[in-house]
């Protein structure tokens, strides 16, 4: 409720959490690493980095297909297990979200996780583990080249992952992250629609961590031209950074489909002005929660499965990106200022809400 909560006005209704746990079963946890001050030590820190773990169907005891659709807007970056979900359309772990020299710490501690939860599963069949595992760059506010994402931290967000309200800013994998250079960090919102007289969820979760402060726009307002103050001198005039996009949903949706809803992120990720860097990592997943049915290894020869008709998207495209609009803003307005460690001794300042709002009511916004 970040923004929402400092009086900003973001369109469409969102649900009960305003959140990606709005959508029905799904559970998200954190680990968050903040260690240490003063000058980089590499293998010592500071640290301050850390891990989300998203999990579409929660802590079910049994494993089960998950949906699911991706695209990469700009491949500068990771998302692992994207070959399956393009050729398979769907997958069947946790998403974990951390640093980029974290992917294979992550990725070996979501197989132990998985192997664990399901014992018998994996015991009894010729079952492998394809985690999803995304990552953005922390290296000017963590000791990101110390490795101190351990798998106990993975395993830690894996087992606290919960329904309901989560945190937002310096949490998790976004505890490090800088967005259009305000303190960026993690994100999240949801919106509630109807179709078919029937109530559904799409939930979105950002880990923001891309844009130069020109681009920035709120509400469509130019707020990155008026606050230019306190900003880390760039030399190069180049964006640093990525954004992971999560789309989240209870809607039945092929995996075509979802593809499709996973391209709609590059056009919410641009509501807050980014074009799409050249070297940052724009990757975006959505999933669906629905036509729930046992893993594909032991099932029928054939299947049914039901989706919206196509034609009937616009409305679903529409509060997708309003959801990762809000998402990307929650994650600044939520996110507190951290010193840098590259450049040593400077302030990545999060962006200031009185000031914010000043602007945003000059452009009779509020």
């Amino acid at each position: 409720m970040a923004g929402r909560s400092i009086g900003l006005k973001f369109t469409g209704n969102p649900g009960k959490y305003n959140a990606i746990t709005d959508v029905p079963g799904v559970e998200v946890g954190y680990t968050t690493i903040i260690e240490g001050e003063g000058e980089l030590e590499v293998g010592k820190g500071p640290i301050r980095t850390g891990v989300t773990a998203v999990l579409p169907r929660g802590k079910q005891n049994e494993l089960k297909p998950i949906w699911a659709g991706t695209y990469a807007l700009n491949g500068n970056g990771e998302m692992t297990g994207t070959h399956w979900i393009n050729d398979g359309g769907y997958f069947l772990s946790p998403i974990c979200i951390t640093n980029t020299h974290a992917i294979g710490t992550a990725h070996q501690a979501t197989v132990r996780w998985m192997i664990e939860q399901y014992k018998e599963q994996y015991h009894n069949q010729h079952l492998w583990s394809m985690p999803v595992i995304a990552e953005t760059y922390d290296g000017i506010l963590n000791d990101i080249n110390g490795l101190h994402i351990k798998e106990e931290h993975v395993l830690n967000a894996l087992n606290s992952a919960k329904s309901g309200e989560i945190a937002e800013g310096n949490v998790g994998g976004g505890t490090g992250m800088i967005c259009y250079e305000f303190k960026g960090g993690t994100g999240t919102s949801s919106r509630k629609i109807t179709m078919d007289g029937k109530e559904y969820h799409i939930g979105t979760l950002v880990q923001a961590n891309y844009g130069k402060r020109d681009w920035l726009q709120i509400m469509g307002v130019p707020v990155g031209k008026h606050l230019k103050e306190e900003k880390l001198h760039n030399p190069d005039d180049k964006e640093m950074g990525s954004i992971i996009v999560v789309i989240g949903t209870d809607l039945p949706m092929l995996p075509h489909q979802l593809k499709r809803l996973a391209k709609r992120a590059a056009i919410g990720i641009s509501r807050t002005g980014s074009p799409g860097g050249n070297s940052s990592g724009d990757i975006f997943l959505a999933f669906s929660t629905a036509n729930e049915m046992g893993i594909l290894h032991t099932n029928d020869v054939t299947l049914n499965m039901d989706f919206i008709n196509d034609e009937h998207f616009d409305m679903i495209y529409e509060q997708t990106v309003h959801a990762i609009d809000e998402s990307v803003v929650n994650a600044m307005i939520a996110a507190e200022s951290m010193t840098t460690l590259k450049p040593s001794g400077k302030v990545i300042e999060a962006i200031n809400h009185e000031q914010l709002i000043d602007i945003l009511k000059q452009y009779n916004r509020l």
